[in-house]
């Protein structure tokens, strides 16, 4: 039997003859009842104390954090120039008419694509055909006339002024015809190169005068990514060097070009250089106007050391990581701590960050849950649900 207990038994018959002695009124029953409660409860308290006491004694450890981890690797990066750009057509313009007339008719659908030459509009040239018919005339009998003038002048039959005369008649008669052919042909609108339609501005029978639009015409195949660089950037580009553009409007996809162009003058007012960059576009979902994204891939590779960004423990005091150690105890045990390790970021890429500093090649690091954990816990690595960091990524709902 416990000690404690012993004498806590003893206490409570000390007390019980005190008791008898004191209230010799309570009957012998009652106060043995007392005496044997007093027992129990002063054993309880005694095994409770002592198992506070071996509670106190002992050292009890949180159990290991299940985490999941990725190992820092050394990667070789492309070296790339980013900036921002928009799209603009090969060959735009907005069709217009050249001269003033009724609209006699429509010859294209908004949206369609069309080749060099095809008839877009026709004006009303009824006026102009029966010109053109009477000058024509004209131009024939003038050209008659000059050969019998010729024919004559060979014989000495006419003077040459005569000859003269008929010829420039001719060459007059000649050109009138020429001039009513031009308006004709200004008012019979052609698409100026192949391309695409827009919507249609015009409405059949509609008075137009000159300079009026009639319809949007883009040549998107291929397309031109404008964009500016630093000038201290430009000895690094030439024509030539390699270009990729994003945008979200082809989510998930990149487009690869070249640079065809760099102005030859820097902009004096953001000191920034022009350029641009030409691009293969058969399927047409690159459209002039889009925002893009751009980078211009360097030649030359850069090495790095980059981690999951999901690693990251951001912070106004410094950017962090907790980097898995293995560590022995004095039993000779082996666990998994973690150690809060500060590091200076660089580039960030899809689902990876570079670290410039902090971390060597190897370094085994946290990858989920950071924000939770603390300097020394004990972890168990489970990467069964880790996420899947890719240097591209392409999200499913994207």
């Amino acid at each position: 039997m416990h000690p404690l207990l012993i004498l806590l038994i003893a206490g409570g018959l000390v007390v019980l003859l005190v008791l008898l002695r004191v209230f010799r009124v309570i009957t012998g029953v009652a106060c043995f009842a007392l005496a044997v409660l007093v027992a129990i409860v002063g054993g309880i308290l005694a095994i409770k104390i002592s198992e506070f006491k071996a509670m106190g004694a002992s050292k009890w450890s949180m159990p290991p954090t299940p985490v999941t981890t990725a190992a820092a690797s050394a990667e070789t990066w492309d070296r790339i120039l980013p900036a921002v750009g928009s799209l603009s057509a090969v060959q735009g313009v907005t069709v217009a008419a050249q001269l003033d007339g009724n609209v006699a008719k429509i010859a294209f659908e908004p949206g369609s694509t069309v080749r060099a030459g095809d008839l877009l509009l026709q004006q009303d040239v009824t006026s102009e055909t029966a010109q053109l018919e009477a000058a024509q005339a004209a131009a024939e009998l003038g050209k008659l006339n000059l050969a019998r003038s010729r024919e004559l002048l060979e014989k000495t039959t006419i003077s040459q002024q005569q000859f003269d005369s008929d010829d420039a008649a001719y060459k007059q008669a000649t050109a009138q015809a020429q001039n009513i052919q031009a308006t004709i042909d200004k008012k019979t609108i052609r698409a100026p190169f192949s391309g695409r339609l827009g919507i249609r501005l015009v409405n059949l029978g509609q008075t137009l005068k000159a300079g009026d639009p009639i319809v949007s015409l883009q040549a998107l195949d291929p397309i031109y990514a404008d964009f500016s660089l630093p000038q201290q950037d430009l000895p690094q580009i030439s024509q030539g060097t390699d270009v990729r553009i994003t945008s979200d409007a082809i989510a998930g996809k990149t487009a690869h070009g070249k640079i065809t162009a760099i102005n030859p003058d820097v902009d004096s007012a953001t000191r920034n250089v022009r350029a641009e960059a030409t691009f293969a576009n058969a399927d047409g979902n690159l459209r002039p106007g889009m925002f893009v994204d751009v980078e211009v891939v360097l030649p030359a590779k850069q090495k790095v050391l980059v981690i999951p960004a999901t690693s990251i423990l951001y912070a106004p005091f410094g950017d962090s990581v907790f980097v898995v150690e293995s560590k022995t105890d004095a039993a000779g045990k082996t666990s998994q701590v973690l150690r809060q390790q500060f590091v200076r970021l660089g580039e960030k890429r899809g689902d990876f960050v570079a670290v410039t500093s902090g971390l060597k090649a190897g370094d085994v690091v946290v990858t989920t849950g950071a924000f939770k954990l603390h300097n020394g816990i004990p972890v168990t690595i489970d990467n069964s649900l880790a996420p899947d960091a890719q240097l591209a990524p392409e999200p499913d709902d994207s």
